[in-house]
Order: C-alpha cells, then sequence, then structure tokens
C-alpha cells in the first residue's frame, strides 16, 4: 500500500463527504478509492469512517487522523516545492472554475502566457456563474464577481469592474430612451435580471450622481444566472442590461448596443479569487494567484 496516496484518498473523501465524489475528483475507480481505506484502516487498525450508501462521516479516531493526515500532506507539498526545479517549475493539476464571460473574454486570451511559463501545471477550468463548493468539489479556486457570501473560505480582491447600463437600439426604437433614473420605472422597461450564485436574487442597479444615490424599482419579467446569457438577452433587445463594461465594449463599438444614463454612475463589482481555509497555499496556486493579480492589477475596462 502507498501509505501517502492512501492518505490522500482518505483526506477527499472527507472533504467530499463522498467516495464517489471523491474517486471523481481524483480520477481513480470508486473501487480502488475504497480498497485504498480498507487497506489503511487495517494498517492503522482502526476505524476512521461510518459508511452509508448516501455519506461517510468521521469516527473519533478518523478526526484526529484526518487533522494530522492534511498537515502532513501539506508539509510533503511544501517540502516538494522547495526544493529542486519544483521551486521555479511547479507541477501538478490545477483547477480552477471561472464566469464564463470571464473564461472567454479575459481568462482564456492571457492563458498562453501562463502555459508557457508553468508547462508542469495541468489546468482543468470550468466555466460557469454558478455556485462551486470548493472543498467537496476538490477546486482549488474560483473567481466569482460580486459580493460573497461564504465567510468560510479565504477571498483575495483582484479588481472592480465598471458596470454600465446598455440596450439595442431596436430596444430603445421599440420603448424609448431613459434620461433620468426615475425613467427606468415606466412599465414599458424591462430590466434583463442577473441572478446572483449565491443568493439566487436579482439586484437592482444603483445609481449615484453628486452624492445624490437612486436604485430604481425595475420590471422584471426575464432573469438569467450566465452573463453570456444576460449579454445575448441585451443584444436581442430583450431589456435593459447591467453588466461589466469589459463585456461590452465590443458591441458599443460595433452599434448593437447604446450605454445608458453615462452621467449617472455605478459602484464596480469587486471580483474575487476564491479558495479552501488550508494552513498553507500548494505552488502551483501561489503562482496562479500571482499571475491572474498581475494580469488584472489595472482592472478591466
Amino acid at each position: 500500500m502507498d501509505r501517502f496516496q492512501a492518505m490522500r484518498v482518505f483526506v477527499r473523501v472527507v472533504q467530499a463527504g463522498s467516495l464517489t465524489q471523491a474517486a471523481q475528483t481524483l480520477q481513480l475507480g470508486r473501487a480502488t478509492v475504497t480498497q485504498l481505506l480498507k487497506q489503511l484502516e487495517a494498517h492503522l487498525q482502526v476505524r476512521l469512517l461510518n459508511r452509508t450508501t448516501r455519506r461517510v462521516s468521521l469516527t473519533a479516531d478518523g478526526t484526529a487522523y484526518y487533522e494530522r493526515a492534511l498537515q502532513l500532506l501539506a508539509d510533503l507539498e511544501e517540502a516538494e516545492a522547495s526544493v529542486g526545479s519544483a521551486r521555479s517549475q511547479p507541477r501538478g493539476r490545477l483547477r480552477i472554475d471561472v464566469p464564463s464571460p470571464f473564461a472567454q473574454q479575459v481568462l482564456m486570451p492571457a492563458l498562453p502566457d501562463f502555459v508557457a511559463r508553468y508547462p508542469g501545471i495541468t489546468l482543468e477550468i470550468g466555466a460557469s456563474d454558478r455556485a462551486v463548493d470548493v472543498i467537496a468539489q476538490g477546486v482549488d479556486c474560483v473567481i466569482r464577481g460580486g459580493e460573497l457570501r461564504d465567510g468560510g473560505l479565504v477571498a483575495r480582491r483582484l479588481c472592480g469592474l465598471p458596470l454600465a447600463l446598455h440596450a439595442s437600439p431596436a430596444y430603445l426604437a421599440r420603448c424609448g430612451t431613459p434620461h433620468q433614473p426615475q425613467d427606468l420605472q415606466d412599465p414599458v422597461h424591462q430590466l434583463v435580471g442577473f441572478r446572483g450564485a449565491g443568493s439566487g436574487q436579482v439586484h437592482l442597479p444603483q445609481l449615484s450622481r453628486g452624492g445624490q444615490v437612486l436604485t430604481p424599482a425595475m420590471h422584471c419579467r426575464l432573469s438569467v444566472d450566465d452573463g453570456n446569457a444576460c449579454l445575448a438577452a441585451g443584444l436581442a433587445g430583450l431589456g435593459i442590461i447591467c453588466l461589466p463594461t469589459y463585456l461590452t465594449a465590443v458591441h458599443v463599438r460595433a452599434g448593437e448596443l447604446v450605454p445608458l444614463l453615462p452621467q449617472w454612475e455605478l459602484p464596480p463589482m469587486p471580483l474575487h479569487l476564491v479558495f479552501a481555509p488550508n494552513r498553507y497555499v500548494s505552488h502551483r496556486l501561489r503562482v496562479f494567484i500571482d499571475w491572474m493579480t498581475a494580469q488584472l492589477q489595472h482592472g478591466l475596462a
């Protein structure tokens, strides 16, 4: 039995809360995961986990062993990362989840630089705006816009994304152009609502100018949970959209979207990189965080 491999499997099962989920994130067969756990328990001569058909839970011995195993694995990875070529060339798999518009417009165009710098890192990138359980799903980090709700994770603010209201020329020809925030409350106008991954609620745009702050009670018949879908709805003339300007700029230049109420400002959307609160940050995650921070140090227009 490879004791370190068995230890890694045990830690992943605890974090995922499921043998099947752990097997998927480790890219191992479920039978292999089960066998390694049995071998580890036989070696230690204790029961580490209580298993049912739906979930696993730690025994008292398992709780004590988990804390030590987590520290040992962290120390092992730090030791390997601190010597030889690993110091300058981190290796291993890095699992990242980012919003689909961010992946398309920002991350993928910049990624060749990261790949060239760190050829030893294998990337697995998920592109979605949905909530991701960083620990249970074995994801190293996620990038999300908006206010964070999970206080149990570590968050690094990358930048603030400028926001603006836009609508298509066809929509404005049909519904008229709003000239004041109060005009947005007219039933003729519709907001394409964006549902936050954490709350599932649609947030109304907050407008400010010269110390005056207004949140018009806009009407919303359509809401989405994906930035690309929101953009597509705006281009189709389905309503007014409130999105980061890095998504809309090309369409404004093409005349496909028109900025609304440009004399009013919206608070920028905070963009965070979030990861699990372990005692350490792996070398490969650290270099990605530093690289991503450098890419966004001036924000996005």
